[in-house]
């Protein structure tokens, strides 16, 4: 590696340090157990594809268009999985009030009790992390997290310039 921490031709960065490996490695993780417990909690017809419209789904519904913003999906890979889980059972499309051109991604019973337990879920993985680092450290974690993860969003909708080649 130079001074200015770029691999020299030939090297590669090391995968313990690097943000998108380590990203990864959370989401996956995190992703795996959450999963893992929905099964076991009655949910076993859902896979981790279907994230990215259960992680965002309101229980008033969000438009598909919206699923893909917040998901940073494309609208393609979104409107199958609402297909997949529609035929599941978990959400329903109705129309929107503002739009009747327009139509809302709506969770059915079952999708509001998945929601329930994975809320339930998730909030037990947040306080398990919560409890090793402490709160203060969880904390300023998360938002040094959020903050990343906003600057790197803004970079890829060109809202903020990437920085210069050294």
């Amino acid at each position: 590696m130079t001074d200015g921490g770029t691999p020299e031709d030939g090297e590669r960065r090391d995968a313990a340090t690097d943000l998108g490996v380590l990203a990864g490695r959370l989401l996956f993780s995190v992703q795996g157990e959450l999963f893992r417990r929905l099964h076991r909690e009655g949910f076993a017809d859902i896979a981790p594809r279907h994230g990215a419209v259960l992680a965002y789904l309101r229980l008033d519904g969000i438009r598909a268009t919206e699923l893909a913003r917040l998901s940073g999906q494309h609208k393609q890979v979104i409107g199958k999985n609402v297909d997949e889980l529609e035929a599941l059972g978990y959400v329903e499309r109705r129309p929107d009030p503002d739009d009747r051109r327009a139509k809302l991604v709506v969770p059915t019973e079952r999708g509001r009790a998945q929601m329930r337990t994975a809320d339930a879920i998730m909030a037990e993985i947040a306080e398990r992390h919560r409890r090793l680092l402490g709160s203060d450290t969880y904390d300023r974690f998360l938002a040094d997290f959020r903050f990343v993860v906003e600057q790197q969003r803004a970079v890829e909708r060109d809202d903020v310039p990437a920085a210069e080649e050294p």
